[in-house]
């Protein structure tokens, strides 16, 4: 069945036609809103809003762009309206039992952050980029560009994301943003000024499920699931930048790093880690050791050689989206065994 052919039994009220128009772009939908947001939970309200919006404006598609630009026009705008919103995530007090946290470097700006699964953005990854892409996939979902996205004033974002991401061209973006070429691509110029720079001068990554990534998340859980404080400090960078939100600490350089695991590790908690996979990088669960074991948080590692340069800490609450348990339970084979297969290590 045609494009045509679907539009017209969708704006007739037939559901499945709208399904079959609409699934092929559901996924990097979504993964978009991710980006626009940092949220995955604002992503997946920005989807929806997204399909609905699609589903009652049918009437005003005119076939001028391909569904798939008009769904991003849609979607894209969705997302600008919900940045401009003030009830975003605020951020949290520090909220550590037993856990005095020292003096943090400085306060963090983005406090609705939030990791995205692989199992999420694989399809989207695999998939060839736009004619005119200047990011790598993967470069594109890492948190650490995710992160300076939401630092970029919301035009910007649009354009850049539009445009070296996805790659359309630029007269495609000023349809979505119904704008200029010119303010396009005075946009575009702006946004790749603020982001130059984000990737210092320093070793690239081992490559994704590496052997030598194995070695580096494997030395990182051994150290902190034995609260072993040289080792791990071992394992950063001079630079090593460590946030936690929606808790608004931020801690730079090794020696300030040292310190705040120096405080968590000294009030006598010891954690167990359960390795899996978030913005294409190496991520654990983080469980607290005893007989109830529950999930305290969720770790992703930015590496770079053979060295951490960032640690972002996010909240238990997220550990469902990686199909981790609430809790780890006491079982045969220790803790593991209570983890689904897919995401063991």
């Amino acid at each position: 069945m045609g494009t045509d052919e679907l539009v017209a039994r969708a704006r007739a009220g037939d559901g499945a036609a709208f399904e079959q128009l609409t699934e092929p772009y559901r996924r990097e939908l979504q993964v978009h809103c991710y980006r626009m947001l940092g949220s995955l939970h604002d992503a997946e309200d920005a989807l929806q809003d997204t399909l609905l919006g699609a589903w009652r404006g049918l009437g005003g598609f005119e076939g001028r762009s391909s569904v798939r630009t008009w769904l991003y026009r849609i979607a894209t705008n969705r997302c600008l309206n919900l940045r401009r919103s003030t009830a975003r995530r605020p951020a949290k007090a520090w909220d550590v039992p037993g856990v005095e946290p020292p003096e943090p470097t400085r306060l963090g700006e983005c406090p609705w952050l939030e990791p995205c699964p692989d199992t999420l953005v694989a399809d989207v990854l695999d998939g060839p980029p736009g004619p005119e892409a200047r990011y790598e996939r993967t470069e594109s979902i890492s948190l650490a560009f995710v992160t300076a996205l939401q630092l970029l004033p919301p035009r910007q974002l649009s354009v850049l994301l539009l445009r070296d991401v996805l790659g359309f061209r630029a007269a495609e973006v000023a349809d979505v943003l119904d704008t200029s070429v010119e303010s396009v691509t005075s946009a575009l110029k702006r946004a790749r000024a603020r982001l130059r720079g984000l990737d210092a001068a320093r070793p690239p990554a081992p490559a994704p499920l590496s052997p030598a990534e194995d070695v580096v998340v494997a030395r990182f859980v051994a150290a902190y699931e034995s609260a072993d404080l040289p080792a791990l400090v071992a394992l950063l960078s001079d630079d090593v930048f460590v946030s936690m939100p929606p808790l608004p600490h931020e801690y730079e350089g090794r020696e300030a790093v040292g310190r705040l695991f120096e405080r968590i590790f000294g009030a006598g908690r010891r954690f167990d880690l359960v390795r899996t996979r978030a913005n294409g990088q190496p991520a654990c669960g983080a469980y607290l050791r005893g007989p109830s074991a529950p999930g305290v948080g969720l770790y992703v590692l930015t590496l770079a050689g053979d060295r951490i340069v960032a640690l972002t800490r996010f909240e238990h609450t997220l550990l469902g989206p990686f199909g981790l348990p609430p809790a780890l339970t006491d079982a045969p084979g220790g803790h593991d065994a209570a983890v689904p297969r897919s995401v063991r290590r």
